[in-house]
């Protein structure tokens, strides 16, 4: 995060954060570089560690005990903000045009694209990594909230993203490298094919787990951890697939539980977005993990929610809702239904004994 990157710099004495002028972070400057102009996207700062969540403003209070410069930190602008037009020596031979600060956080823009989102629905980001979490009208911040490890990140319209970071596909991404550096180039099709036809629940890991965080031999490190924790070790490609696809989808029912606790309401929807919505064995997994209906799609659901924003910045959609209802008419989706849940919730039993949770 932003703060712990500045604050190293003022124990460093870096005359780089004494000399500077003002803070911008990526989507600001190139709104610099396009208008001239000098604010923080809001969602995108909140993800900075330096927001006064509740009043939704610098944390001015805590960067000073920090010695952290706040004469650096531009105005605060919401998304859905026109800031103004682009600049004649920017964009040459063209007529000026319009630039919105959208939800210039990714998930932000990705989380106002999920169609039907409501208070009854939990969106999944997926991808790389995963975010799944809720959309709040004001943040929450408890012990419990502290204890379970949540965030509240700011979202389009004055909403917040009460959400959790979970390991996605990244186990999976690897392992496929590495077969790839042996000299075999499986596609997804054929690893989903060879985990679909593999024994379930031979082996769980915490997909979360450390030393699953760097790049390398991924699955000997699934092997390494299944032999740490007295389980038989995933030997071929299919079970090794299925080993992440299956913890994946436990440590999804695990955070949506803790997620249920935090918003004090059932959730009866699942509403996965992004890449890894395209992922049909890892979302009926997810279905039956969770005993909930999952609604997969769109994929580009990032994009869409930029071009909502701007939409509704310039007067073509009256409001989030509405862009939502565009969104849902204008894309596929498919919704996959719990099975028989008995061997899920055995197997969900083994994951929080493994976790110790």
């Amino acid at each position: 995060n932003t703060l712990f990157q500045l604050y190293s710099m003022v124990c460093s004495q870096d005359p780089q954060l004494e000399d500077a002028e003002t803070l911008l972070l990526l989507p600001d400057l190139f709104h610099y570089w396009l208008t001239g102009l000098k604010v923080a996207e809001y969602t995108n700062a909140t993800t900075t560690q330096m927001i006064h969540a509740s009043e939704r403003r610098w944390a001015g209070e805590l960067l000073a005990r920090l010695g952290i410069p706040t004469h650096i930190l531009p105005p605060l602008v919401p998304p859905g903000t026109v800031l103004g037009e682009t600049r004649p020596e920017v964009v040459t031979g063209l007529k000026p045009v319009p630039v919105i600060a959208v939800g210039s956080h990714d998930t932000a823009s990705a989380v106002a694209g999920v169609p039907e989102l409501d208070s009854r629905s939990a969106y999944l980001s997926s991808g790389t990594w995963s975010l799944m979490g809720v959309e709040v009208t004001e943040p929450v911040i408890n012990d419990l909230s502290l204890v379970l490890n949540f965030t509240n990140e700011g979202g389009v319209a004055g909403t917040v993203r009460l959400l959790k970071n979970i390991m996605g596909l990244w186990l999976v991404q690897e392992s496929q490298r590495q077969w790839e550096r042996e000299g075999h180039a499986y596609i997804w099709e054929d690893l989903l094919a060879r985990a679909s036809r593999a024994s379930s629940f031979k082996s769980l890991v915490d997909p979360d787990a450390a030393e699953f965080l760097s790049p390398g031999d991924m699955p000997a490190a699934i092997r390494a951890y299944c032999k740490r924790t007295g389980q038989p070790q995933p030997e071929d490609v299919g079970a090794v697939v299925r080993c992440c696809l299956e913890s994946l989808a436990l440590k999804y029912r695990l955070v949506f539980n803790d997620l249920e606790s935090l918003a004090g309401r059932r959730l009866e929807v699942i509403r996965i977005v992004g890449g890894g919505s395209r992922n049909r064995l890892l979302n009926q997994f997810m279905a039956d993990a969770c005993e909930r209906p999952v609604v997969a799609g769109p994929v580009e659901a990032t994009a869409l929610g930029n071009i909502m924003m701007q939409m509704i910045a310039t007067g073509q959609l009256p409001d989030v809702a509405a862009g939502r209802e565009v969104v849902a008419n204008s894309v596929t989706r498919e919704t996959y239904h719990p099975g028989p849940a008995q061997a899920w919730q055995d197997a969900f039993g083994r994951f929080r004994t493994l976790l110790n949770v």
